[in-house]
């Protein structure tokens, strides 16, 4: 019988889990990269806030509904879409923060 040791549980937890970490951590910096991208193209002309914001939220809630509607079987590319969408909503707080400071 093979007894697990605490270096073959680290093993397959670096292996398996630290590439999931990694694409997450990627996935919700891509995310803050594009709110940072779309907070600063509509704010040139000055009459396309309203615009871009209802199309960030409406593509915000789509993604919304995709993810959470599914019960067990998340695809991965859902999944990644979730962590951008994350990274979009905090990328436009801390936006938010900044112009309010």
């Amino acid at each position: 019988m093979y007894k697990y040791t605490i270096v073959a549980s680290l093993k397959i937890f670096f292996k398996y889990n630290f590439h999931y970490i990694k694409c997450q951590i990627i996935c919700l910096l891509l995310g803050f990269l594009v709110a940072t991208i779309l907070s600063t193209l509509p704010a040139q002309t000055g009459d396309w806030g309203v615009v871009a914001g209802s199309v960030i939220i409406t593509i915000n809630e789509i993604i919304s509904k995709l993810v959470y509607s599914s019960r067990k079987n998340i695809f991965t590319g859902l999944k990644i879409m979730n962590y951008i969408k994350i990274g979009i909503i905090y990328g436009l707080f801390v936006d938010a923060f900044k112009l309010g400071s």
